[in-house]
């Protein structure tokens, strides 16, 4: 499941990231409002939990921009605002559930649980490019109606492509998204090797893959 951390304080957004990924979730993490809409408008997230006081856009302003732009992630809102008042504010915004700072980690990780299990109203689009079709809310893309079986790293990378097509996309951008450890990859040959077995599997398809000489990768159809 991957999980948004929106966090302005840097030791607590790190030890979020650390805790979530611990607990098996694939984790984003930004310190920033508006850096944070930014992951919304390109990614698909379970969860994303979001600190009020943030700078340049706050909290309350990211949860209204996912409502108002029918985002399927959950809000968690983090906040040392504490009355009664603050919490009818976070949740009219559209947050789905409200944590008080300081917390208890473990109190957190339970509430993230519980706001998977939740039936969403909402579903993220389905992506359509030439022959394929990407399903976001079931991480299933197929081919006229044929499943493609894709690996995990594979199906990331094949979403963030068709989200920013026809955009160019550079290898940071692709590491961040579908690895754990976006450094793993940097440095090494593992983005050209899964992209090229990505090619592979995507071949008339009416799409392809196209480098672009120093600065990255866009998906065209054909």
């Amino acid at each position: 499941m991957r999980v948004l951390v929106a966090e302005d304080d840097q030791g607590l957004r790190e030890v979020l990231v650390q805790g979530l990924e611990e607990a098996g979730y694939f984790v984003d993490a930004v310190g920033a409002g508006d850096d944070a809409i930014q992951q919304l408008r390109f990614y698909e997230y379970d969860v994303a939990i979001v600190d009020w006081r943030m700078p340049r856009v706050t909290g309350l302003e990211v949860v209204s921009w996912a409502r108002e732009h029918s985002h399927p992630a959950a809000l968690l809102i983090l906040t040392a605002r504490d009355t009664t008042a603050d919490r009818i504010a976070g949740l009219d915004a559209g947050a789905d559930d409200y944590l008080v700072k300081p917390f208890d980690f473990g109190e957190l990780v339970a509430r993230v649980r519980a706001l998977q299990r939740r039936p969403r109203n909402v579903e993220g689009p389905v992506l359509t490019r030439g022959r394929l079709r990407l399903d976001p809310a079931r991480r299933e893309v197929s081919v006229d109606g044929d499943p493609l079986g894709l690996t995990s790293t594979e199906y990331n990378i094949l979403e963030l492509l068709m989200r920013r097509s026809p955009a160019v996309v550079d290898r940071k951008a692709i590491a961040e998204h579908a690895w754990r450890d976006e450094t793993a990859p940097l440095g090494s040959n593992a983005i050209d090797v899964q992209l090229s077995r990505l090619r592979a599997k995507i071949t008339n398809t009416q799409v392809r893959i196209v480098t672009v000489r120093g600065a990255g990768y866009r998906l065209e159809v054909a």
